[in-house]
């Protein structure tokens, strides 16, 4: 691990990053269409990484250009196939792509120089591809992506072949209840390859020690999960079952959280031109056989990084975000309306945001659609007069770190007045911390809310594991000055 002192801070005209959320699933319904994409504005994340390793492994050919990246799909066709074999010949496996999803050796030698590395790296995963492909088996390593992991379980779901799902740090002690369940309903075998872990699906040692195994093919039906745990799983199912031959539905059965997240994942297929309609986010009905259509797409800026900007403008940093919609689909895009409630001037200085802070009121915060804030709002809250409240955030315990007690136990260190319970925090306003060691704990948002933290310490702040930050913003402390 690295230690850093935190003794930067921004100032002027901020360029936000890419939004995570969105690349994930603009990366997945390139790969799943015919044909060449292009998105624009990309961050190289690991998060971002994983799932393009991924892509890989399923057959897209994914190759970096500067801040874009090419896609080569056919993916989906190639599901498509490996669903309808496997519906009506159980166990019998497909054991090539599709040619347009099968990118030769001849192919990656012909890339440039500049793109060299990439296309290197895009050959091997081909064949590591191609030989787990003779052997019946995928290898998908999602690093610590749970958003990697969820999404693509459901489409290895629609293959009649075992994939071996593969991660790092706490990803596969996240909670996968709600997949293991629907998948036995659905005649899918989850298998847990280690011991421990929140998942409730069955264990047994296989493909190593580490690992969870899915192996399909599902069809076309009606699938029940609940919207509690993670929006994630609704946004899984909905990109894999358009695939399937014939219309399915999706009945989330209890209330829908970070249903803004859902919101994102049905724009970027409709922008890959693939539908799903739905009622109040509750029934979601997907007509079958569609197929995402190839095209270039542009992400937009990520307001759960431009959150960690925004709260260090509202406690006296002089600095304008740039490259956030103002029509975003973002729920993290709530920050503005926070930030005001507290009593922070939001100003819109052409295609930029200014905050500026004054006199900060505490106020109580519903985390429970905006889990992504609450690094930066815990910071925020500190400085605002009287007592705070963000409630509802027992899913925080189940992020890269308990990020509930990370939040309460770093701030502390620092001089911060608060309190951890079960599902909330308590905050009660001061004028400044103190400074001293601090700890990232692994987790990406925890560094990014340490450095906000550093702008308002007296005293020196040393943060160790900075280097967690590349998992979502590995330029974060370049930008962050």
């Amino acid at each position: 691990m690295t230690m850093r002192q935190l003794n930067r801070f921004p100032q002027g005209i901020k360029s936000m990053p890419p939004s995570k959320s969105v690349t994930h699933r603009a990366v997945i319904c390139a790969g799943l269409a015919e044909g060449e994409s292009l998105i624009r504005h990309v961050l190289a994340s690991e998060d971002v990484e994983a799932t393009l390793r991924c892509m890989r492994m399923l057959g897209a050919r994914c190759v970096p250009l500067g801040d874009s990246v090419s896609v080569q799909g056919g993916v989906g066709d190639w599901v498509r196939l490996e669903a309808e074999i496997g519906a009506s010949q159980p166990g019998e496996l497909t054991t090539g792509l599709s040619s347009s999803g099968d990118a030769s050796s001849e192919d990656a030698s012909s890339e440039d120089a500049s793109s060299e590395d990439a296309s290197s790296e895009d050959a091997s995963s081909e064949d590591a591809s191609s030989d787990r492909e003779a052997a019946g088996v995928l290898l998908l390593d999602c690093g610590e992506s749970g958003s990697t992991l969820r999404f693509l379980m459901p489409l290895a779901a629609c293959l009649a072949r075992p994939v071996v799902f593969v991660g790092q740090g706490r990803l596969l002690e996240r909670p996968l209840e709600p997949f293991c369940d629907l998948f036995a309903e659905h005649g899918v075998a989850v298998v847990r390859n280690k011991a421990d872990g929140a998942c409730g699906c069955h264990r047994e040692d296989r493909y190593g020690d580490a690992g969870l195994t899915v192996t399909g093919p599902w069809r076309s039906g009606v699938f029940s999960v609940p919207g509690h745990i993670s929006s994630q799983f609704v946004s899984g199912l909905l990109l894999a079952l358009p695939l399937l031959a014939h219309d399915s539905t999706v009945t989330v059965t209890t209330v829908l959280e970070s249903a803004s997240y859902v919101d994102i994942t049905l724009d970027v297929m409709r922008a890959f031109g693939v539908e799903v309609v739905h009622q109040n986010y509750q029934e979601f009905y997907v007509a079958g056989n569609q197929r995402y259509q190839a095209g270039e797409f542009g992400v937009e800026g990520d307001y759960s990084q431009a959150a960690f900007f925004l709260v260090a403008a509202a406690l006296g940093c002089d600095c304008v975000c740039r490259g956030l919609r103002e029509d975003s689909r973002q729920g993290d895009r709530k920050i503005l309306d926070i930030l005001r409630r507290c009593g922070a001037a939001i100003i819109r200085e052409g295609d930029g945001i200014r905050v500026r802070g004054g006199d900060l009121t505490g106020i109580t915060v519903d985390i429970s659609d905006i889990p992504d804030l609450v690094a930066p709002l815990a910071v925020l809250l500190s400085f605002c007069r009287g007592e705070s409240r963000i409630v509802n955030g027992r899913r925080l315990r189940y992020k890269e770190s308990d990020r509930l007690a990370a939040v309460a136990g770093e701030l502390g260190k620092l001089g911060a007045d608060i309190v951890e319970g079960e599902d909330f925090l308590v905050i009660r306003g001061v004028d400044s911390f103190q400074g001293g060691h601090v700890d990232s704990r692994g987790d990406h948002r925890i560094a990014m809310m340490l450095a906000v933290a550093a702008f308002r310490c007296q005293e020196p702040v040393w943060l160790t594991g900075s280097e967690s930050v590349a998992k979502s913003y590995p330029n974060f402390f370049e930008a962050f000055c």
